[in-house]
């Protein structure tokens, strides 16, 4: 069956990016594909739940984590309720699921000395190089997701103001106010960017050296590359840089609401994960500080 009305749905009315439509369509997809396979019917809105049970043991027996079934189930209870929104359905057949048990994902942040460290390593000889080390210095000071720094415009940065405009998630405006210390590194990739811009830019802050938008395997590739030099940790991505920052803040005093803001989070309850780093680090502090502590 086309999911073309349900997509129209989560693209207008609830405004989701084109990633997540994407992950929304091929896992409706997958769903489909394996009723038509084990069962030779194609009309999702005729399903029963044991259905659904089967499709999550052959999950399962294929060593998908429970964290991605649960994403797929989740695809798949955001259809079925928009059937029921719509009156194709009187009853969705996720009604009584519950979302399998999955361990506690521990986000190990890098520490400021490996921040150092890497800005220390990031050479400004060549194109990529101001690029790199702008971009780092950018996600580092700022907190924003790869997918925001992928999409900011030139027309997003005002170094004169000390601020840069992000598009976040469903295509909510925020602004970050950028650090002074930021300045000559974005000064330095503005004036090589002149170099390569060609009709491929389009305007984006961040290009490939033959002119193109940057995309996210290589903004991955940049930040794995520099840690991988400084840091055993086992991840190594922009999203544990954003980590960082967080963590670093909160470590600092920051206050949890502006934390909050700055990291574009529709909730408290997101940007609180990022406490528990900031509570180990002050019970170092009080550990090590408090008169009561017997001390060898």
């Amino acid at each position: 069956m086309p999911f073309s009305e349900f997509i129209d749905y989560l693209s207008v009315e609830k405004n989701y990016s084109r990633h997540t439509i994407h992950a929304y369509s091929r896992d409706l997809e997958e769903f489909q594909q394996f009723i038509i396979s084990e069962y030779e019917q194609e009309d999702l809105l005729m399903i029963n739940y044991s259905q659904i049970r089967s499709w999550i043991v052959s999950l399962s027996e294929r060593n998908i984590s429970n964290r991605s079934i649960n994403r797929k189930l989740s695809s798949l209870k955001a259809f079925y309720k928009f059937q029921l929104k719509t009156g194709n359905l009187e009853y969705s057949p996720m009604a009584k699921h519950k979302a399998l048990k999955t361990s506690r994902k521990i986000q190990v942040p890098f520490s400021q000395d490996e921040v150092v460290e890497v800005m220390e390593l990031l050479e400004e000889d060549s194109f990529s190089g101001l690029r790199d080390r702008f971009l780092i210095e950018l996600l580092y000071s700022t907190g924003m997701r790869r997918a925001e720094l992928i999409n900011l415009k030139l027309a997003n940065l005002d170094l004169t103001a000390e601020i840069i405009k992000v598009l976040g998630k469903r295509n909510k405006e925020r602004y970050i106010p950028l650090l002074k210390s930021l300045t000559p590194s974005a000064q330095k990739y503005l004036d090589a960017r002149k170099e390569v811009e060609n009709s491929q830019s389009d305007g984006y802050l961040f290009l490939t050296e033959k002119g193109a938008k940057i995309y996210e395997s290589l903004v991955y590739r940049i930040i794995n590359s520099y840690f991988s030099k400084v840091s055993g940790k086992l991840k190594k991505s922009p999203h544990i840089l954003r980590h960082s920052f967080a963590t670093h803040l909160l470590n600092q005093g920051a206050n949890l609401n502006a934390v909050k803001e700055l990291l574009g989070h529709s909730s408290l309850a997101a940007t609180q994960i990022y406490t528990h780093n900031s509570i180990a680090e002050l019970s170092k502090i009080h550990e090590a500080a408090h008169p009561r502590n017997n001390k060898n």
